[in-house]
């Protein structure tokens, strides 16, 4: 698996929609994050008659044989719950006694916001041959633990004034990996990941809870070994109506490397084309969807002093984007502004 190829594309799908200019979380925009690929709990999804799903699927072609070996990958951001909390009294060098929960908390000339994190998770599937998985789907169930971890807030007096808490909950599911041989020398590779975490008292209102659950961004990459994958964005005539007959719940696979390179797929949630490439002039992540940098870099240097606090305080990787913008040099800035690629010759007559 070339995952160096994937692994800056598949970077940009998993934070695709982590936050939305004006990037702050008074925004209107980021009070309802994390829209791409979603993998919601069974409970839940039945809830919603099936709206948002609780499965997710990608089919491809492999040309192959039976000693192909696929490795799998399963990608995506699980939410952390930050909860800031003011203490009602507190004493120097001792825990508080009571906390309650507030929307944001200065201290020391600083600001913590109540809000969501994520936190990158990567479930490998070890590599089989396609011979044994034609005979024998394998089934891989995966858990991932609740835990509670608490930052305490103190003034300059060494006071604790309030704390940062930050909750993961509990999340189970499976990966499911089968081949079917459609001809010789060619197999449909089926990847299926299900979320069966049990949520207690759900109701068809909770998604903020059922987003704690789940799987966010979640993408899946594919690698074989002594074999190649089959575009199906533009398969060989022979291959067109098996391509057609792929179907993909959640996400649709592309090639990805350099142009030829078939070792690799990334079936991604966000529309993709056959080897996707990030712009080599970006500077790094904006994260709002259908990005343009040089847009969105002018924005966040208009932002006000307070804005641009606000953003800095509420995410670290925020912070990240707005010191790098913030230092762009002007050269670098420039090169955003355009440029032509794929340019080719006209054929036949200009009248």
């Amino acid at each position: 698996m070339n995952l160096a190829a994937a692994d800056q594309v598949a970077k940009a799908v998993l934070y695709e929609g982590y936050m939305l200019y004006p990037y702050r979380p008074s925004a209107v925009k980021n009070q309802q994050r994390f829209n791409f690929g979603v993998v919601y709990p069974e409970a839940f999804s039945h809830l919603q008659s099936g709206l948002d799903p609780w499965t997710m699927q990608a089919n491809c072609l492999v040309q192959g044989t039976n000693h192909s070996r696929l490795e799998v990958r399963v990608r995506f951001l699980q939410l952390v719950e930050r909860t800031v909390e003011e203490a009602l009294f507190s004493g120097t060098g001792a825990q508080t006694a009571e906390f309650r929960r507030v929307q944001k908390l200065t201290v020391a000339d600083r600001t913590f916001y109540s809000w969501q994190e994520a936190v990158e998770q990567d479930l490998e599937v070890a590599g089989t041959e396609l011979g044994k998985l034609l005979h024998s789907p394998t089934t891989h169930p995966f858990r991932l633990g609740a835990s509670i971890s608490e930052e305490a807030l103190c003034d300059a007096t060494g006071t604790t004034v309030g704390r940062v808490v930050r909750t993961r909950r509990e999340m189970n599911g499976r990966i499911r990996v089968a081949a079917h041989r459609l001809a010789e020398g060619t197999f449909r590779i089926e990847v299926r990941i299900e979320n069966v975490t049990a949520i207690d008292e759900v109701t068809s209102a909770s998604r903020d809870l059922a987003l704690t659950h789940s799987l966010v961004s979640a993408h899946i990459v594919l690698g074989i070994e002594h074999g190649d994958f089959v575009s199906l964005l533009d398969p060989p005539e022979a291959l067109k109506s098996a391509a057609e007959d792929c179907h993909n719940q959640g996400v649709f696979p592309v090639l990805v490397g350099s142009p030829g390179q078939r070792d690799t797929v990334l079936a991604s949630p966000i529309i993709l084309y056959d080897y996707p490439q990030i712009a080599p002039e970006s500077a790094g992540d904006l994260f709002d969807g259908t990005e343009i940098d040089e847009i969105l870099s002018l924005r966040i240097m208009t932002m006000t002093d307070d804005e641009k606090r606000e953003m800095r305080e509420s995410d670290e990787r925020a912070r990240q984007m707005l010191e790098r913008t913030e230092s762009l040099p002007a050269e670098q800035f420039m090169k955003l502004h355009g440029v032509l690629r794929g340019l080719r010759s006209a054929s036949g007559e200009t009248r």
